[in-house]
């Protein structure tokens, strides 16, 4: 097979990608084409991800806003497409930002559609987001689990879930005009290793952890946004790369897939886990001024369940306290 991977150096795609290689590997006659311009994902986090098997991976740095050969050309006879790549960041900055993140993801996905139209590959697995659902149906913790066909009628609260529902689309119109097979996964709030923690553009998991790591020799105080009661579908990057391959072979053509589990976690319930891995003297302080976005979301994933057997397997407390041990190391060497 030659499978390639936008935003192969992101979180979810050096995971992916790290899989991906050993499971196809070079010498059996497969190709495993990675593309990403690096402005959020790390090399050095894709080339720790996957060990020795880097040397196998073939690699492009290039910005798909632009369109030209030095990418789409790698859409050539490929069996598959995963489409990972797009501006995304916590909620601060998405919604500091949001024609910047509208227009730019409406690029990428576009570029990524005209490439796929003038090379027909056999599938394409286009990765979308439940920030693409309604925000009047995620205003409580309690609200109930979203259903794929809640998406419509459509209103996302952000730039960023309206650009990502505009790439479901054109992959939609792929699938309706016969030019490839497509699967749309439709992720919740993805964690692990390999992640943006910036102060100015990380998520809200490890942007909590390093908060927690640094006022630990400090005053032991981690801030919270809002009051905490805000909540998510948390799944690790494992369990999403689980669902993509299963994807390879199922899904097809079957409208979006909701890839998060039945549960809504609240930020204070993260703050506790977090808490009691690292120090049990560690106050919350809830800074009631900062955005916290929509108030809570969980996933029916009862579609994934039927049409992929997928369901989520990491439980959020080992998820977490992985990646603490491997943020503590990363933090230090940066």
């Amino acid at each position: 097979m030659k499978i390639l991977i936008t935003g192969c150096a992101g979180m979810i795609g050096s995971y992916l990608t790290a899989d991906l290689l050993k499971t196809y590997p070079k010498d059996d006659g497969n190709e495993i084409v990675g593309i990403d311009d690096l402005s959020r994902g790390k090399i050095k986090y894709l080339k720790e991800a996957c060990g020795p098997f880097f040397k196998k991976l073939k690699f492009i740095k290039a910005d798909l806003t632009s369109f030209n050969n030095l990418w789409s050309d790698e859409f050539k006879n490929c069996d598959l497409i995963i489409h990972l790549a797009d501006v995304v960041a916590g909620i601060g900055f998405v919604f500091s930002n949001e024609s910047f993140v509208f227009r730019t993801n409406l690029l990428i996905n576009s570029n990524v559609t005209k490439a796929i139209n003038q090379y027909k590959p056999k599938r394409y697995i286009y990765i979308g987001t439940a920030c693409s659902f309604p925000k009047n149906l995620q205003q409580s913790i309690e609200s109930k689990p979203l259903i794929e066909d809640d998406q419509y009628p459509a209103f996302p609260e952000s730039g960023y879930g309206w650009s990502k529902l505009m790439g479901e689309i054109e992959s939609g119109y792929l699938a309706k005009e016969g030019i490839t097979d497509c699967v749309v996964l439709s992720l919740h709030n993805v964690y692990g290793r390999y992640c943006d923690y910036s102060q100015e553009t990380g998520q809200v998991i490890p942007s909590l952890c390093i908060k927690a790591i640094s006022c630990l020799n400090e005053n032991k105080i981690l801030e919270i946004w809002g009051d905490g009661n805000q909540g998510r579908a948390f799944v690790h990057a494992k369990d999403i790369v689980n669902a993509i391959k299963l994807s390879f072979s199922k899904g097809e053509n079957k409208g979006v897939i909701q890839i998060g589990p039945n549960t809504c976690t609240s930020i204070n319930q993260i703050s506790r886990i977090i808490i009691k891995h690292l120090d049990k003297n560690i106050k919350l302080n809830h800074n009631l001024k900062k955005p916290v976005g929509d108030i809570g979301r969980c996933a029916n994933y009862s579609k994934a369940q039927r049409i992929l057997g997928w369901e989520p397997k990491i439980r959020i407390s080992d998820g977490i306290s992985d990646l603490i041990e491997w943020l503590k190391i990363n933090r230090v060497k940066n």
